[in-house]
């Protein structure tokens, strides 16, 4: 667990998570002006899980090049 690329990919995918939750509970007020503010939150996870899912792929990548 000492390998810096595992740790940020992790703490993406966390970031992920709270962008994804922050999302649902501003969807969940039901009013136009939180429509447009889930609405930003989700693009913003839409771009945080891309690049999650770069660093995961990296790390991988990089693991299978390394034969650890």
């Amino acid at each position: 667990m000492q390998d810096p690329l595992l740790i940020i990919a992790l703490v993406a995918c966390l970031g992920v998570l709270v962008i994804l939750l922050l999302g649902i509970n501003a969807f969940r007020k039901g009013t136009a002006e939180s429509a447009k503010e889930s609405n930003k939150y989700m693009r913003w996870r839409l771009m945080a899980q891309f690049g999650a899912v770069v660093l995961i792929m990296l790390f991988v990548w990089v693991r299978g090049q390394t034969g650890n």
